[in-house]
């Protein structure tokens, strides 16, 4: 066999390769990556959804002089009972809207608290819910998003999500260069088969939403339970974490690190302290306001400890953005340590503006639209994988070992075998949902290629 043709040979054992591994994507992991897709477009559409359906509770119609922050505080306990414990306050933003006055509660998961709303001018309760995360969502979409992240299974339905985006990039990447290695160099005349037809979409949708499935896989991963730690670790040890604010009253230097995803992995603090004075909820918002805390969302947290100061957080993750925070002296009311958005690291920076994509909140709705536009192509796109597939089925001869992974990769020379062990490796090491599945992938395919090898012996 001559070079060229050996090089061919080789070529075409390395694209069976890919488009057999592209095929196990689709066929096996395609219908997470659906679900994943669906239930991600459903939370970013349905903010004015939740506005509207929660209109009475986040939104009032008195007006007149707002009461103290302190008085809807009292208000809030008074309705609830003076024993319960406050996690966090959300005062009114902006006129007409109401504060939320957040209580710890044993009986709810992670990241959850009761939140009772006041009217700020009136005092009256509007409202008593669970409100969910740093993003304060209400029980319509906590319920979207759990379902999104683990299809309410918990821990061990996290492992769909973090499938779903350990393999997207790949199906993306691969299904793109399969396309350009397949073309033909000129314009052909074909027939328009509705399988052709099929594929022409699914091509086209690949190729226009390639920016967007490799962001939402790199997003999505940091989210996840193994890969999101393995990201975390790399990303501490390049010195990359997002600064926060030191709330520690003993004299420390410098600021500790902050994970962006809070409000996903159950970052409610393990001791939340008696309330303070009266006052002191009023005094700690006007020193964080006099310290440059300027943002109209805020979040007002106690101290967690007797050792511990308060905290006043920016919590606006539209354009520009919003996030800084100011720590409080719970005895005399000076502030001890800020932390700046504009200081942040650049990689702090893309990260928070990452995940504020990612959801759908950083450019408002015209983020909405476009992710439930890349949503919507993607769910069309696995469609049409599964009816070309289906469509091509009968056409396909079971019996050829040449159509599965296992002889593909025997097929290349001895230094792509072990290149591809190797990237394999180190894949399933940084994402172990994706090197476990992969194992799957190839036992599956051993099986197949014993079965089909066994036929053509007998045939």
């Amino acid at each position: 066999m001559s070079v060229n043709q050996s090089q061919l040979a080789y070529r075409g054992a390395l694209l069976t390769l890919l488009r057999r591994l592209h095929f196990y994507i689709g066929l096996f992991v395609g219908p997470f990556i659906f679900v994943a897709a669906l239930t991600g477009t459903l939370y970013v559409l349905t903010p004015q959804i939740e506005n509207a359906l929660y209109h009475d509770a986040i939104h009032t119609q008195d007006s007149g002089q707002n009461y103290s922050l302190s008085q809807q505080i009292a208000a809030a306990r008074h309705y609830i009972g003076e024993e319960a414990t406050i996690y966090a306050i959300r005062p009114a933003p902006e006129p007409g809207d109401t504060t939320r006055v957040q209580f710890a509660d044993s009986s709810l998961g992670e990241s959850e608290s009761r939140a009772i709303f006041v009217s700020p001018s009136t005092l009256a309760i509007q409202g008593d819910m669970t409100v969910y995360g740093t993003s304060g969502v209400l029980p319509l979409r906590t319920w979207i998003d759990q379902f999104h992240r683990g299809l309410l299974l918990g821990d061990i339905g996290r492992i769909y999500s973090e499938l779903a985006a350990s393999w997207l990039w790949v199906a993306a990447l691969g299904g793109v260069v399969l396309w350009l290695t397949s073309r033909p160099k000129r314009k052909l005349k074909v027939r328009h088969t509705p399988q052709r037809k099929a594929r022409h979409w699914h091509i086209t949708l690949g190729a226009t939403l390639l920016l967007g499935l490799l962001f939402f896989s790199a997003t999505g991963l940091t989210w996840s339970q193994w890969a999101g730690g393995n990201i975390d670790k790399m990303r501490s040890s390049l010195g990359w974490m997002t600064p926060q604010v030191n709330t520690s009253l003993a004299p420390q230097t410098g600021h500790q690190h902050h994970d962006p995803h809070a409000e996903h992995h159950g970052m409610m603090p393990g001791m939340v302290m008696p309330d303070a004075a009266d006052d002191s909820w009023d005094r700690v918002l006007l020193a964080a306001r006099a310290a440059g805390i300027e943002s109209h969302k805020i979040e007002i947290r106690p101290p967690r400890a007797a050792d511990k100061a308060w905290t006043v957080t920016e919590i606006d993750r539209a354009w520009p953005t919003h996030v800084d925070t100011a720590a409080v002296d719970p005895h005399s009311f000076k502030v001890i340590d800020r932390t700046f958005f504009a200081d942040f690291p650049l990689v702090a920076k893309l990260t928070r503006w990452g995940i504020d994509a990612h959801m759908g909140v950083l450019f408002g709705l015209t983020n909405q639209l476009l992710l439930a536009a890349f949503g919507f192509g993607l769910c069309a796109m696995i469609i049409l994988g599964y009816r070309m597939w289906w469509l091509k089925r009968p056409a396909i001869s079971a019996s050829n070992p040449a159509q599965t992974l296992s002889e593909a990769w025997l097929a290349l020379p001895g230094f792509w075998r072990a290149a591809m062990m190797l990237i394999a490796a180190v894949f399933g090491y940084c994402l172990p949902v994706m090197g476990v599945s992969l194992l799957l992938f190839i036992a599956a395919d051993v099986v197949r290629w014993r079965k089909s090898t066994l036929k053509l012996q007998v045939s």
